[in-house]
């Protein structure tokens, strides 16, 4: 079948297409990503094996296409980074699932992501990635206000990223998580120091640069924070909503409001029960005059969280300027939050 036919029939942008051949002991896999749309080859590789053990060589090789993939399309250079405590392809396809759930932003994505940690911890309890993913679970937990310890689980966050970093110090993402981590407890200059080692190691890793923005925007630098994320989004424009609604922050406090409400609503597009894009927007909303839509915001809120309170919400927000907090809730209060 034609390329162009296969994604008309199944609805795909990309199509993956190989041959295996064998001669003796010696096997040869071809592999090539084409996009569907304009014909072109995105990425083609070979690899020429010897045929020893071949569940072993199909993990090899399944690993190599779906990273490849994932550089191209989805996450760029920062999916390079090799594990070296996965042990195997189930391990490293329930890590992707898990960051899948993750990105959803909403209580029971992140449950099922933790889910997948901890079932990769299983398989591979060496894997600095799983811990790494385990921590952005706990740390969800504190902002989503699921947990019924919200230090405790903060605390937890830290030391699994901490232990993420000690299984693998040349690993660059738990390093901008736990940037983020230091951000929450109001430890700004050591968010700072973590998000820096971040990008210096993993200086194409967009996650990493997005992690180390927002502790910029804490630290009352939103103005470096808008020009990291944007550079995240070029390293990987098909990100997580997070960085848009975050990207949306940075350029409210900046005074960018109709900037901030095209980033909030793309983070709105990619995760529709995203409870933090919805209150950025309510906020701008709200700073804009713009009442009808800030109310209609607010009432999002509410159905994504029926127990949200201003006063809940505001404990948790580490700025480093009360000032930043002030107007902030000023601004929910008048788009009808209580």
């Amino acid at each position: 079948m034609k390329v162009k036919q296969i994604s008309e029939e199944l609805g795909v942008q990309y199509v993956l297409e190989g041959s295996v051949q064998r001669s003796a002991n010696r096997v040869r896999i071809t592999a090539q990503l084409i996009d569907a749309l304009t014909g072109h080859h995105i990425w083609a590789e070979r690899y020429d094996r010897d045929l020893k053990d071949i569940f072993a060589l199909q993990d090899e090789v399944t690993r190599n296409i779906l990273t490849a993939m994932q550089v191209k399309i989805t996450e760029g250079e920062q999916a390079l980074h090799r594990d070296k405590g996965i042990r195997n392809l189930n391990c490293y396809l329930k890590l992707l699932e898990g960051v899948n759930y993750s990105n959803r932003f909403d209580i029971e994505g992140n449950n099922l992501a933790r889910q997948m940690a901890e079932e990769a911890l299983g398989m591979c309890p060496e894997s600095s990635s799983a811990y790494h993913l385990l921590a952005a679970t706990h740390m969800m937990d504190y902002w989503y206000g699921s947990s019924k310890l919200p230090q405790e689980s903060l605390e937890k966050a830290i030391e699994l990223a901490q232990k993420a970093i000690a299984l693998d110090d040349a690993y660059g993402q738990p390093h901008g998580l736990l940037s983020f981590l230091y951000s929450i407890k109001r430890e700004h200059e050591k968010a700072l120091a973590e998000g820096e080692r971040g990008v210096a190691l993993d200086p194409n890793g967009a996650d990493v640069h997005a992690w180390y923005a927002m502790s910029l925007i804490f630290a009352g630098r939103p103005e470096e924070a808008i020009t990291l994320f944007q550079k995240a989004i070029r390293l990987n424009p098909f990100g997580p909503s997070w960085y848009f609604f975050n990207l949306g922050n940075a350029l409210r406090m900046t005074g960018r409001f109709e900037e901030a409400v095209s980033a909030f609503k793309k983070a709105v597009q990619r995760s529709p029960d995203n409870l933090f894009a919805h209150v950025f927007l309510a906020a701008t909303y709200s700073m804009m005059g713009r009442e009808k839509e800030a109310r209609a915001e607010a009432a999002e809120v509410l159905r994504i969280n029926p127990k949200f309170s201003l006063e809940g919400w505001a404990k948790m927000l580490p700025y480093k300027n009360q000032a930043q907090i002030d107007r902030y809730i000023d601004a929910l209060r008048k788009a009808g939050l209580k």
